[in-house]
């Protein structure tokens, strides 16, 4: 499928909207909590409530949840973000809302009687993230609440791979996203939601994915290949453009049978991955969307990758967004993004360097 990024700019994210509470807590701490280290765990609001009360410091609170992530960077890029899904109607859901709007996202949020969902998440000291997640008024995202108008300009369709446990919201999102002409991108999420859902996964990855995002353990889990050049090869046979992110060893981007490695921005080091995978989205799909070329998208992704590991959450700091920006930079023309309408020419579109882009 093919998309004129040259008339629909616009980055539709839809997923869960959460509000993440962020704790710096040891390994001994993780293994009392229920957590899957690295991996997600749905569980209700008094195991987080039990959970905090042990904690050893007081949490940050920021915006979250993985396609809400990607939706923040592209609207802090310069490019046109929007974000689907549903939050409560108390002072959590109010929070939510306006951070979304202050960091550039165009907001269509159902609201609900349920309190907002929330995520704690806890940091190890080897920066690792590890999840425990209270869906509350984003479980309550009907079919029916995305609107055929939420992704009439979209050029491309963001889904959250958390929504495999909701198959319904996940195909009326997949369907809206392709009778609205965009394409569909879809990020694999974590290792246990994909090997949860394996067979269902496999199903609409063949039937509506065009661009598909995975880490090493997703792969693995999702192609049985402990090898990563295995993953890769079994991810490139299943959608027209699959990027595999290595952390600290870069990027490997397959498009029309073409392969790009990306290198890694930094040392490793790491404070924090909450939200690194998501950011590299962003930046990724921020690029393909302007016409950059897969070496210089995937490059963008990197460096919002690098940029949130460098602090505590999903958030990067104004300074942070400043380095990457010069990226976007005039270089050279688009060569080839695998995603291009036929018989186009990309040409690199140029954003403001603050502020957010008219919807």
């Amino acid at each position: 499928m093919h998309v004129d990024f040259n008339r629909r700019r616009v980055i539709v994210g839809v997923g869960s909207a959460l509000v993440d509470i962020l704790a710096q807590e040891s390994d001994e701490f993780l293994a009392n909590t229920g957590a899957v280290k690295g991996g997600m765990v749905y569980v209700d609001n008094a195991h987080i409530d039990k959970t905090l009360s042990m904690a050893s410091s007081t949490p940050a609170i920021v915006p979250g949840g993985s396609a809400c992530n990607t939706a923040v960077g592209v609207g802090q890029l310069g490019g046109a973000a929007r974000f689907v899904g549903t939050c409560g109607r108390g002072p959590m859901g109010t929070f939510f809302e306006n951070a979304l709007r202050s960091r550039c996202v165009d907001t269509r949020l159902a609201r609900s009687s349920a309190p907002t969902g929330r995520v704690l998440s806890i940091i190890t000291p080897d920066a690792e993230r590890s999840m425990l997640t209270f869906l509350g008024a984003a479980s309550e995202t009907r079919p029916e609440d995305l609107r055929e108008d939420y992704f009439a300009d979209a050029a491309v369709v963001h889904i959250e791979g958390y929504l495999l446990f909701n198959p319904q919201l996940i195909t009326a999102a997949l369907r809206a996203a392709r009778s609205a002409g965009a394409l569909v991108s879809l990020d694999l999420a974590s290792h246990n939601v994909v090997a949860e859902s394996r067979d269902f996964l496999a199903d609409i990855v063949r039937n509506y994915v065009d661009i598909l995002i995975a880490n090493e353990d997703e792969a693995r889990a999702y192609t049985g290949q402990s090898d990563p050049e295995k993953a890769l090869a079994a991810l490139g046979r299943e959608a027209q453009v699959v990027a595999l992110k290595r952390g600290h060893l870069g990027s490997r981007i397959i498009a029309d049978k073409r392969l790009v490695d990306v290198p890694a921005q930094g040392d490793g080091r790491a404070v924090d991955t909450t939200g690194a995978g998501d950011l590299w989205a962003a930046g990724f799909l921020f690029g393909l969307v302007s016409g950059f070329s897969l070496e210089k998208s995937g490059a963008i992704g990197s460096a919002c990758g690098y940029e949130v590991c460098q602090v505590m959450g999903a958030s990067i700091p104004a300074e942070g967004w400043q380095r990457i920006r010069k990226l976007l930079e005039p270089t050279a023309a688009a060569n080839g993004a695998g995603v291009q309408a036929a018989g186009e020419a990309a040409s690199p579109r140029q954003y403001p360097a603050a502020g957010c882009p008219t919807k």
